[in-house]
């Protein structure tokens, strides 16, 4: 089958997926069900609204299913629980994939483990839980036949059955050799770029489809880092996750009507300025063009307060045949590369006598200018380690023993991000077993050559237990001095910190998104104390500033899709 128009498959398609993928059932939490006289429980099938069959022959990911499909069950779940979710009860139900419309173009692979008759395939369930985590997931794989031309359109729809659930129904429009837009690489960061500088970034896309695309949107956006200083009124304005400092970001909509031709590419009238702020580091820009007609791209806004922009009018000109390895699927960049962090470790000197319980306050600070985003790593904690003094055992501590073979040092984990002007406290108790006169127990980070410490001379601190005023402290630049027994040392709330959170927690509260001097903590939440070294945890330097084309864990939202680039195969499936 055709559609009408070449392009009006797409209207619902590529906005559905700024929709939500998930229904929560209000006030339900995990195990709820429908009891008798009750509303049925909403459960939402999830998967790619639109795929795309190229017919160049070329596979994007080969071997792999273009369609994955799962449920979001009723209820919340928290991912990050250490408990496992309490399932739905419910008395089985079933999963019903319809690919009929498919037949006349494309050969299709229905999910294994269901009752298939021709293209229809059924799939018996009775596990359910809240979330879509633990849930029940299916693949669906395209390839098309030698019939196939560009045009050809089909939907595959899924439904679900069930007593005292009520699904989603869900649709996934498949087209043959539809708009495919690359995204024209990004020059890498100018030599002697630094924090502050104003990076120029020519956007453009080459369609390597076989159809035009009739109107095109333009999506990018900046980490915490960045910021856009020019607008144009045909671009619309937003920032997003901005209770969450991994995902957040300044975001923009332009909007570009007309036809843009198969083979050919296109370039912006204008590069888009991309500030850096004084304390940026790592911070990522990206960017993509997606086959949306101007009228339908209100959509795409969902989820985020987008405001209208003023000014000029940003505008799309041709750019010949383009060269095809100046594209890629993916543009991004991390920006800047060039600035450096100030961590300080300190310790504390606490005073008491034997068989007393005192606290012992350590403290890791960042006096900036850059922050720690940790955003490739998605929050990997920064890691210390602390030695108890001589005499002394731990009663309580918010930290982890390094192993059981030496209990006297700890290691402690301080979410990222790690603001430029963050503190985070940790407050351990000891138990004094015996008096030893300067007793020291040193509090340092991993030793590497980290590039962006700018002052490794405060990276060690030292706890000082019944001190005489006369020990060696290299590196401590600061502490506490407290008195004996449980008032001694610092306080058991987290410290003498000036901002950041609880010392028990070893993390600080969240600041907005956009937090400059006086914010504290980060919104990451608590990380695992593992055992892992390093100054992030697990993968060091590499997480913190590697640039991982097309690992877009930042450029959430937008059109979301799947192009699936099939070729063409002999044999049934």
């Amino acid at each position: 089958m055709r559609p009408s128009s070449l392009h009006s498959p797409w209207v619902r398609a590529a906005v559905a997926g700024v929709a939500a993928a998930g229904l929560a059932a209000g006030g339900l939490a995990g195990g709820a069900h429908a009891a008798e006289g009750q509303a049925p429980l909403p459960v939402a099938i999830t998967g790619p609204d639109k795929v795309d069959l190229a017919l160049d022959g070329a596979e994007s990911e080969p071997g792999e299913p273009q369609i994955r499909l799962g449920l979001t069950g009723p209820g919340e779940y928290d991912p990050d629980s250490d408990t496992d979710p309490e399932p739905v009860p419910n008395d089985g139900y079933r999963i019903t994939v319809d690919a009929t419309a498919l037949g006349g173009f494309a050969k299709v692979r229905l999910p294994k483990w269901c009752e298939a008759t021709g293209l229809v395939a059924v799939c018996e369930e009775n596990t359910l839980y809240p979330g879509d985590a633990y849930n029940p997931s299916w693949t669906v794989s395209l390839d098309l036949k030698d019939t196939a031309e560009a045009g050809d359109f089909g939907k595959i729809k899924v439904t679900g059955e069930g007593a005292g659930l009520t699904f989603q129904e869900h649709t996934v429009d498949v087209l043959v050799g539809g708009p495919e837009l690359l995204k024209k690489k990004l020059p890498g960061e100018p030599g002697g770029f630094a924090a502050g500088d104003t990076y120029e970034a020519p956007l453009g896309f080459r369609n390597v489809g076989s159809m035009s695309a009739d109107g095109v949107v333009l999506r990018f956006g900046g980490t915490r880092g960045l910021s856009f200083p020019d607008e144009y009124d045909n671009c619309s304005y937003a920032e997003e996750n901005a209770d969450n400092l991994i995902r957040y970001q300044k975001v923009a909509l332009c909007t570009f009507e007309g036809e843009f031709l198969p083979g050919k590419a296109y370039e912006l009238s204008e590069p888009v300025r991309v500030e850096t702020a004084g304390f940026a580091l790592g911070d990522i820009f990206h960017y993509g063009f997606d086959a949306v007609g101007a009228a339908d791209a209100g959509a795409l806004r969902a989820g985020a307060d987008y405001r209208k922009g003023s000014g000029r009018t940003l505008t799309l000109e041709p750019a010949g045949d383009g060269d095809a390895g100046d594209y890629a699927e993916h543009a991004e960049i991390d920006l800047p590369t060039q600035n450096t962090y100030d961590l300080d470790l300190t310790g504390a000197r606490v005073a008491g006598a034997q068989g007393e319980t005192v606290d012992v306050g350590v403290a890791l600070a960042n006096h900036g200018p850059a922050w720690i985003g940790a955003l490739r790593s998605g929050g990997e904690p920064l890691g210390f380690t602390v030695q108890i003094p001589e005499g002394a055992s731990v009663v309580d501590s918010p930290c982890r023993p390094v192993n059981d073979e030496t209990p006297s040092e700890y290691r402690c984990r301080a979410d990222t991000p790690f603001l430029e002007d963050d503190r985070r406290d940790f407050v351990f108790k000891l138990r004094i077993d015996k008096v030893v006169e300067g007793a020291k127990g040193k509090i340092s980070l991993p030793e590497w050559d980290n590039p962006w410490e700018g002052d490794p001379s405060n990276d060690a601190g030292w706890i000082v237990l019944n001190g005489t005023g006369d020990e060696e402290t290299p590196g401590d630049t600061g502490g506490t001095t407290g008195g004996t027994g449980e008032t001694g040392g610092s306080d058991s709330a987290g410290g003498t910190g000036t901002s950041g959170g609880s010392g028990s927690a070893g993390g600080g509260t969240g600041d907005s998104a956009t937090g400059g001097s006086g914010s504290s903590g980060t919104s990451g939440g608590q990380s695992p104390q593992g055992d892992d070294g390093g100054l992030l945890a697990s993968t060091g330097s590499q997480a913190l500033l590697a640039s991982a084309a097309g690992v877009l864990a930042l450029a959430l939202g937008g059109v979301l899709f799947v192009v699936a680039r099939r070729r063409r195969t002999a044999g049934t499936v």
